[in-house]
């Protein structure tokens, strides 16, 4: 098996040498530059942190962001800690990356109504971030018995907790 690796590898190396080598790595040198300048222009490492200003970068997200700049959470929390799962960092970043990639083709192909509406995944992710932070208020909530077997549903009553409408 090593031997057919090998082999194999030798092949594959020695299929482009002299003039097709050349113009095969002048080819993954331009795709890398220009994939890597698209990043760096597009602000793409931006998107690793928790900076609400990064989710405001999208002209169509001004609304939220000034409500948040006026409202209750904007000493408390940012953007990410009421809409991305609290639960693990693969789950969060992979939640970032899946609403990123949405975010850009909903932009970009003009596909989103004027009333940007949330999911039903991001609405769990945000009830979810609600009881984890507010614990200890909700649990006798929760657990009271008005509210015995009925989902509750936090932003039901308290859409416009993080931001002024």
């Amino acid at each position: 098996m090593v031997r057919l690796i090998k082999r194999l590898w030798f092949d594959f190396t020695h299929a482009f040498t002299g003039w097709m080598g050349i113009i095969l790595a002048a080819l993954v040198g331009v795709i890398i530059g220009v994939a890597g300048f698209t990043l760096h222009f597009a602000g793409f490492t931006n998107y690793f942190g928790d900076a609400p200003e990064t989710c405001a970068s999208c002209h169509v997200m001004e609304e939220q962001y000034d409500g948040w700049l006026t409202g209750s959470h904007r000493d408390v929390a940012t953007c990410n800690d009421c809409h991305a799962p609290h639960d693990n960092f693969v789950n969060k970043y992979a939640n970032k990356a899946e609403n990123g990639f949405m975010h850009a083709l909903k932009f970009t192909t003009g596909d989103y109504p004027e009333n940007i509406e949330i999911r039903p995944h991001n609405r769990a992710v945000t009830e979810a971030a609600c009881l984890h932070c507010h614990q200890d208020m909700v649990d006798p909530i929760v657990h009271g018995s008005a509210y015995r077997g009925e989902t509750l549903s936090c932003i039901r009553c308290h859409d416009g907790v993080g931001h002024k409408r």
